[in-house]
């Protein structure tokens, strides 16, 4: 399985549970994207359960946030050629590498607050295994789990600004936003990837809401 093939699994769990079954304590706190979104912490239920949902169209919300935010504005301003393209649009090699920003996105703002340890980690490299990942890939997600957390370098990943809002929007999916550390996390990637305070807003409210 590659990087796009363990998003899209990811992103399938998110939808299912988000969407038609909307309370989080059924989702299995071993599972991948369990130990991600922290819920064996016991955060906030019915919030994360819209939350989390947002993941299952994460480009199309992101890309949704951002005529939000145009509305009214010059329409010079609305589409810029390299504003890049939503996820749900790419294909090959472009997915692939957008699939793997993202999962980075992810797997840092689960560790924005220090709590996956070495027993989490290890629990979570067996969970994607079990999705039928391939050894390159879980030796990638080991390395990402492991990595200093750094803002400016994760944003070099995104190749786009439609990519950076996305990479901000799977971020804001998995954090609690009033966690101070992941309030800091979140506002650090913000400025790396040069995203504004309206731009921002747009999508934390497309998050919140659930699209």
């Amino acid at each position: 399985m590659n990087a796009r093939g363990m998003l899209e699994e990811l992103m399938k769990q998110a939808g299912s549970r988000g969407k038609r079954s909307p309370d989080p304590r059924r989702l299995v706190p071993g599972s991948a994207l369990g130990i991600l979104l922290g819920t064996h912490r016991g955060r906030r239920a019915g919030r994360r359960a819209i939350q989390y949902g947002a993941l299952a169209g994460l480009g199309t919300l992101a890309w949704r946030a951002w005529q939000s935010h145009q509305a009214g504005r010059d329409t010079s301003e609305t589409a810029v050629p390299d504003d890049g393209e939503p996820l749900e649009q790419l294909q090959g090699e472009a997915l692939e590498a957008r699939s793997m920003a993202l999962l980075k996105a992810m797997i840092a703002a689960a560790r924005a607050d220090g709590h996956i340890d070495a027993a989490e980690r290890a629990q979570l490299v067996e969970q994607i295994d079990a999705l039928g990942a391939d050894p390159p890939l879980l030796a990638w997600v080991d390395e990402q789990l492991q990595a200093p957390l750094d803002a400016g370098q994760l944003a070099m990943d995104a190749d786009s600004p439609q990519a950076a809002r996305e990479m901000y929007l799977a971020s804001v999916a998995i954090i609690d936003v009033q966690n101070p550390m992941e309030r800091a996390w979140l506002d650090q990637l913000a400025a790396s990837l040069g995203l504004g305070s309206e731009v921002v807003e747009a999508l934390e409210a497309r998050t919140a809401n659930g699209g």
